[in-house]
């Protein structure tokens, strides 16, 4: 008796789709295809001077307070002597490469195409998510998390678990702007709470709305990087 028969009968499009991505032949192309997104990256990469990740918003029209504030902190850590990494499109990703020197885009194929912005001087392409999403932790040196929706809130998310895990260096991260993260730190509170989290934590981050703090956190970070501690 096939026990998974009635629901094979109830989602004929689903089971279908899933055995369609269990394919073998289609495993050892999408093997190629992440080693291709690896490969083309690490090649741009490896010499860049120290960077800065930037996320958040791609709807974030040029006349906002969030995209103002980005040229201007995208270009203050310019003069630091730090690169700028974005994911390449609209709004806040366009506002941080429009204020940075040195500025990497990592663009990523959608259904509904995102388009590279102008101000980005070295473009690379991906095909998935998570190879994007490593090659934004593995060049950065900080992160600074402007608001955002889902995407944003998954980047910063990915960020603090590398943090709170140790399979990352305590790295600098800025959450830009009181009144969006607030909440959201109020969150976090509840997690703790529940004891999901823990108090030390909290500390994996700056809330700030002040451009030379996030500056200061961020070299001082950095700096405790480079001498070991």
């Amino acid at each position: 008796m096939n026990r998974f028969k009635s629901a094979n009968h109830v989602m004929p499009d689903l089971q279908k789709e899933f055995l369609s991505n269990k394919a073998k032949d289609k495993d050892v192309w999408r093997m190629f295809k992440i080693l291709a997104d690896f490969t083309d990256a690490f090649e741009e990469l490896n010499d860049i001077p120290p960077a800065v990740s930037i996320f958040g918003s791609a709807r974030t029209p040029q006349n906002d307070y969030f995209y103002k504030k980005t040229v201007e902190l995208s270009a203050k850590l310019s003069l630091e002597g730090y690169s700028i990494i974005t994911g390449g499109g609209g709004g806040i990703m366009e506002a941080g490469s429009k204020g940075a020197n040195i500025s990497i885009g990592l663009n990523i194929d959608l259904p509904h195409e995102q388009r590279t912005n102008p101000f980005v001087q070295i473009p690379i392409d991906f095909k998935y998510f998570f190879t994007r999403k490593v090659c934004f932790l593995k060049y950065s040196v900080a992160f600074v998390v402007m608001p955002g929706g889902f995407g944003t809130l998954d980047e910063l998310s990915e960020a603090l678990v590398l943090v709170q895990t140790k399979r990352m260096g305590k790295f600098p991260i800025v959450l830009f702007g009181k009144e969006f993260f607030e909440p959201l730190e109020a969150f976090f509170k509840v997690m703790l709470k529940y004891s999901y989290i823990e108090e030390v934590d909290l500390s994996s981050y700056l809330i700030t709305d002040d451009i030379d703090e996030a500056i200061k956190y961020i070299k001082n970070g950095f700096n405790l990087k480079i001498n070991g501690e």
